[in-house]
């Protein structure tokens, strides 16, 4: 039986193992944590991302290595390939660790992206912004996600606190971009060079982590249309396998790159019940060298994002359609906890269905912006 070694234990591990299963898949998760999350449906060992003997036993007794998150030591995943198999490649997660690197990939394969410049010192800030303006965005080059190692640049007062929290680190600003929508795609590609994309997703966030998802998302510019075709440069230029998330802005009617993640994605949860063959199963299916799977959407679909606290699951089950994911973890402020997804045939159906689940919820806020472009059409 095959065996697919995850290097991270988080939800996305876990639900990696849950979509493998019926495919005859085996798994193995190394976390440093003994009670990472994915523990519970897969084999865990325990070992630092720099333990290189726990890494060698480990690589013994799989057949392929991915990951579950992108702070995976990108020497680690190196040492890897001399063991084992290796998807994606080390090259591409060590640039979508870094913020310049990635940015640059984005303006090389044709890809706009806001104005930024890399900092190494607060005189190189002071300059950046001189030439960017306010407001803009001071973020870590390396080790930042869910809006963590960032700091928003308003005015040039902000400019001193900034360094203070951030300065340590090799850094990038960007400019503020007044985007009109945040949008994804999520996109495979398999050993032998095929790529699918799913349909465009529409996200909302909070605090910088993902709040609201819908997909697919309205188009009326041909957006999804260039998103894939970025997409496809970037799996290509990198020799990309398995699957990623392009995340994208809109900004006056035009696309700009925003980040890359080189794994599944929490904006493309609402594949595991609204896609014939959803994103971890695709992942599953490039990294072993398996067909790929249909990517279509099946209807109109809307994924809750659980953070801190999972809410009460009944107003979301007793909906046709409905599906609930507790990843069994212990509720904290700021943690993904769980999601549900709401899938119908209808944008009208949809909305009946959102606009109960919200008000029984107490969710009206978290759910307006998405009733909105359903009532829009």
């Amino acid at each position: 039986m095959t065996t697919v070694g995850v290097l991270g234990g988080g939800q996305l591990a876990r639900m990696l193992a849950l979509a493998g299963a019926p495919l005859g898949v085996r798994f193995l998760v190394v976390d440093s944590l003994a009670d990472a999350c994915a523990s519970q449906v897969a084999p865990l060992l325990q070992a630092d991302w720099r333990d290189f003997a726990a890494l060698e036993a480990f690589a013994a007794r799989i057949d392929v290595a991915t990951f579950d998150f992108e702070n995976v030591p990108a020497e680690t995943a190196q040492w890897l390939t001399e063991h084992t198999a290796v998807y994606p490649n080390p090259r591409a997660l060590a640039l979508a660790q870094d913020r310049l690197a990635e940015k640059t990939l984005f303006r090389e394969i044709g890809l706009d992206t806001p104005a930024f410049a890399a900092i190494d010192s607060k005189a190189d800030l002071e300059h950046a912004l001189a030439e960017i303006g306010y407001p803009a965005v001071l973020k870590t080059c390396r080790l930042g996600y869910d809006g963590k190692g960032q700091f928003r640049l308003k005015t040039p007062a902000d400019l001193d606190a900034a360094w203070a929290a951030l300065g340590q680190a090799p850094l990038i600003v960007e400019a503020f971009v007044p985007f009109e929508r945040e949008l994804s795609v999520i996109a495979v590609r398999s050993r032998d060079g095929e790529f699918r994309s799913y349909p465009l997703t529409q996200n909302w966030h909070a605090d910088g982590i993902l709040s609201m998802s819908l997909a697919p998302a309205p188009d009326s510019a041909g957006l999804a249309e260039q998103a894939n075709a970025f997409a496809r440069r970037i799996a290509e230029k990198l020799d990309y396998v398995g699957t990623f998330a392009l995340e994208l802005f809109v900004h006056e009617g035009r696309l700009l790159g925003n980040e890359m993640a080189p794994r599944v994605h929490n904006s493309g949860h609402w594949t595991i019940e609204g896609s014939p063959c959803s994103q971890f199963e695709n992942h599953v299916r490039a990294v072993l060298g398996l067909p790929l799977g249909d990517t279509s959407s099946l209807g109109v679909n809307v994924m809750f994002n659980w953070i801190g606290d999972l809410p009460e699951s009944a107003p979301i089950l007793a909906e046709p359609r409905a599906h609930w994911h507790d990843y069994g973890k212990e509720p904290r402020a700021g943690r993904k906890v769980g999601h549900a997804t709401l899938c119908a045939f209808t944008a009208e159906e949809m909305r009946e269905r959102l606009a109960r689940v919200a008000w029984a919820l107490g969710r009206e806020i978290q759910a307006e912006p998405v009733l909105k472009v359903l009532r829009a059409g």
